[in-house]
């Protein structure tokens, strides 16, 4: 949706407001996919300084969309304002909703996934818009946020149902900064330049319940999933490429059984998963699988569920911008990766979009006393300031 950004002048944040709001944020527990009013605190921040934001609200799930400006290219921030649960609270150094700042970090649950990103966004923002008023200089396009709750969960009404939205009214954005902690040993070491695609396949082997005792009356499914298993897990499914890793199958979970010890299954229940290159499609993948599985004349059923296609945005005006922001905010470089499980990037990247994925240290993301650098919050969103200034 676009508009005539107002002529009120903007709002220049000042040192420590990234903290400030990264505080409130955390202090909401907006454990997916409920954000809890997370959503309504950014979008009144957006508007406060020109933004036009738009509810949209898919089934159980609140997304919004800001934008200000009319014209193209766009620049477009993308996060999520949805966290994991917590786990058991009395592990955590100090309560995961309280925000605690302690020798130089922040602590809270969505700390560095991605709360403190989604701050450094706004800030950045502020200051941009401000100097911009200020020195009356223009903005060479649009910014955009595109912000959901439902990320770490299903992931079904959220980025992409945003994103179909947008698609329908022929609404687009040329370049997206997500704020998923991609950085591993200092702010901005590394940016995921694209993801693997995931598949997710539920395999069932049919066999005949019996006594264990009496073997010739029964057909142990356990048994009969042996070999089939064993030669998933061995097989080379490609080698990689420069840009991705090999594709890896790893089983998550097997079961069977009755809960007694004396009675052969009926059933074997297996779930695994794929993360794949683009050396592999989809169909390839399920096509191989269903042959080996064959190969042993069991009887099964299975149903797959794709996450997510492998995406990859080439070198180009963004990366660019981002690796030189990087270098002059922090003083490092960053190296572009693919590497980790699957983002929201996976919704966009398909609009044509140059997509990057860019934000705090990831080493402590769901886990018990999750924390980000207080200085990386403020240098991040200098960073983010410096994209803006390079791209607009």
């Amino acid at each position: 949706m676009s508009h005539s950004p107002d002529t009120t002048a903007p709002r220049n944040s000042a040192p420590g407001d990234t903290l400030k709001l990264a505080t409130e944020l955390i202090r909401i527990p907006s454990v997916t996919p409920d954000d809890k009013g997370c959503n309504q605190l950014m979008m009144d921040r957006l508007q406060a300084i020109g933004f036009k934001v738009e509810p949209m609200r898919f089934g159980e799930v609140n997304n919004f969309w800001a934008r200000y400006g009319t014209t193209d290219p766009v620049l477009c921030f993308a996060g999520h304002t949805d966290v994991v649960p917590t786990g058991p609270e009395d592990k955590w150094r100090h309560p995961p909703y309280s925000a605690t700042v302690q020798d130089g970090m922040l602590f809270g649950r969505g700390a560095a996934d991605m709360k403190g990103s989604l701050a450094a966004m706004i800030t950045a923002c502020e200051r941009f818009l401000a100097e911009r008023g200020a020195s009356e200089q223009p903005i060479a396009g649009s910014i955009a946020f595109l912000i959901t709750a439902d990320e770490e969960g299903e992931a079904v009404n959220g980025t992409r149902k945003v994103i179909d939205a947008l698609e329908a009214r022929g609404e687009k954005f040329k370049w997206c900064v997500v704020g998923e902690p991609s950085s591993t040993d200092r702010l901005g070491d590394i940016i995921k330049v694209g993801r693997r695609g995931s598949l997710h396949g539920r395999l069932q082997i049919h066999g005949v319940q019996g006594h264990v005792a009496y073997p010739h009356l029964a057909d142990n499914p356990v048994h009969k999933a042996m070999l089939p298993l064993h030669e998933l897990c061995s097989t080379v499914w490609d080698q990689g490429n420069e840009s991705f890793p090999a594709t890896s199958f790893q089983i998550s979970n097997i079961s069977a059984g009755t809960g007694a010890n004396n009675v052969i299954p009926g059933n074997l229940d297996v779930v695994f998963n794929f993360r794949f290159s683009t050396e592999l499609t989809e169909q390839q993948i399920k096509d191989r699988t269903e042959a080996i599985l064959d190969a042993h004349d069991i009887d099964y059923t299975l149903d797959w569920a794709l996450s997510g296609h492998p995406f990859l945005t080439q070198p180009g005006d963004l990366i660019e911008a981002v690796q030189a922001s990087v270098r002059s905010i922090t003083g490092g470089d960053c190296q572009p990766s693919t590497s980790g499980g699957t983002s929201d990037g996976r919704f966009i990247a398909p609009t044509g979009a140059q997509v990057v994925e860019l934000g705090p240290r990831n080493a402590t993301i769901h886990k018990v006393d999750e924390h980000v650098s207080v200085s990386d919050l403020e240098q991040l969103s200098l960073v983010y300031e410096d994209i803006l200034n390079r791209l607009l």
